[in-house]
């Protein structure tokens, strides 16, 4: 595929997928692991303004060529607690929160240039030990944790579902989802503002919004196949 098929290719895409979001009240956010700053910016040039990276050092290879003049940049993979220092003064918010120590290190790291940082905490629906996120049942408590730093404001909550194998099993998650969002914006948890509801990617985000996703992270649906470079042994 030459650029300029790829760029109409990213453009179509983008364009149907505003589409199908239509008037529901959900941000549109290219998940934009592997692709080049290049066409990130032709996205953002057909009117992405939400990007989301997975990796630390991908971020700090291509920051510096991204144009950040409409764009707000999300941190949305996991991360190490000794690589939050290298982002906190360049993303707007952390989707991946999920364990209070990684949240007292953004809120000292924040502190300290005088930021306050949102986040998502990251929920493990599935409850697979293959999968970062905190379990269901200790989430209110990690918020009540949460809730104490001051350099950190709590958003929502974002989910990783598992592989559907199904069409019951997918209603089974996108329901407990959206039932625990509910549950958990009830609690009126002290400085903690539950609104925001990631969850919904590229083979499952219409469906996703049909249960309450205010948030969805599309990447292939926009890009087409990551394409990963061989490592040289």
């Amino acid at each position: 595929m030459t650029l300029d098929e790829q760029k109409k290719f990213i453009s179509d895409n983008i364009k149907r997928i505003k589409s199908e979001i239509g008037n529901r009240d959900v941000t549109l956010l290219a998940a934009t692991k592997t692709q080049s700053a290049e066409l990130i910016n032709y996205a953002i040039d057909c009117g992405i303004t939400h990007i989301g990276e997975n990796r630390v050092q991908e971020l700090l290879d291509k920051y510096d060529d991204i144009v950040k003049d409409n764009v707000t940049i999300h941190f949305i993979g996991a991360l190490q607690t000794n690589k939050v220092k290298y982002i906190v003064d360049k993303v707007s918010m952390i989707q991946s929160v999920d364990r209070i120590s990684l949240a007292e290190e953004i809120d000292k790291r924040c502190k300290a240039i005088g930021k306050v940082m949102d986040v998502l905490v990251e929920v493990n629906i599935g409850e697979e030990e293959s999968k970062s996120g905190v379990d269901t049942n200790n989430l209110e408590n990690m918020l009540t944790e949460i809730s104490k730093f001051r350099n950190i404001s709590v958003k929502g909550l974002m989910f990783i579902p598992p592989i559907f194998k199904n069409i019951n099993e997918q209603t089974f998650y996108l329901e407990k989802i959206k039932s625990l969002f509910i549950d958990i914006r009830s609690k009126n948890i002290d400085n903690i503002c539950i609104s925001t509801l990631s969850f919904g990617m590229s083979n499952d985000y219409i469906a996703s919004m049909e249960y309450g996703s205010t948030m969805i992270r599309i990447g292939s649906g926009i890009f087409g196949n990551r394409y990963y470079p061989q490592k040289n042994n």
